[in-house]
């Protein structure tokens, strides 16, 4: 640790890369102030794991992995956040109008089981192909994404035309 340390310069690092990582954080998250944090919590995360790059070249790679998965969490987390919010609105709901309200509450339960069903599919893919599917769904293109992931454009493309049909398939 203390060698690889001792060769590279944290301050060089962030200012040579915290334009590409705050690039690829917001592609992901869409979101100025999360991006930020993305950034920070890559370089904090890179830090940490210094000793574990075999390749000092190939820290640019290296970097926009750990952005990308730590920006996946935040967005993970965030929906997770999300739900628990949708279902303290749903109960909200319930207490308005009788038969109104229970139209609309069986609408949103059958959208919550819908969401969670798609969760529940995400979850259970390969991480390249989860990575794919939710970097394409946040508006990355197959080229971006293939840089991203160091993965070649072709797979990227397969992936996400595999995922899509497993989902299609799913869904009905």
């Amino acid at each position: 640790m203390t060698d690889l340390h001792s060769r590279v310069d944290m301050n060089e690092i962030c200012s040579k890369y915290s334009g590409r990582l705050f690039q690829a954080a917001y592609g992901i998250t869409k979101d100025y102030h999360k991006a930020e944090d993305v950034v920070q919590d890559t370089f904090v995360k890179a830090y940490k794991k210094m000793d574990t790059i075999q390749d000092v070249d190939k820290m640019g790679p290296w970097l926009a992995r750990i952005a990308t998965r730590t920006a996946i969490d935040y967005i993970r987390k965030e929906k997770r956040n999300n739900e628990v919010f949708f279902e303290n609105t749903i109960l909200d709901e319930s207490h308005n109008s009788t038969l109104q309200s229970t139209r609309n509450v069986e609408k949103e339960v059958e959208l919550t089981f819908l969401q969670e069903e798609v969760l529940r599919f995400i979850e259970g893919l390969s991480i390249d192909k989860r990575n794919v599917f939710l970097l394409k769904m946040n508006g990355l293109q197959e080229k971006e994404i293939a840089q991203q992931l160091d993965l070649k454009q072709g797979t990227v493309k397969t992936n996400f035309y595999r995922v899509r049909k497993q989902l299609k398939t799913i869904l009905g």
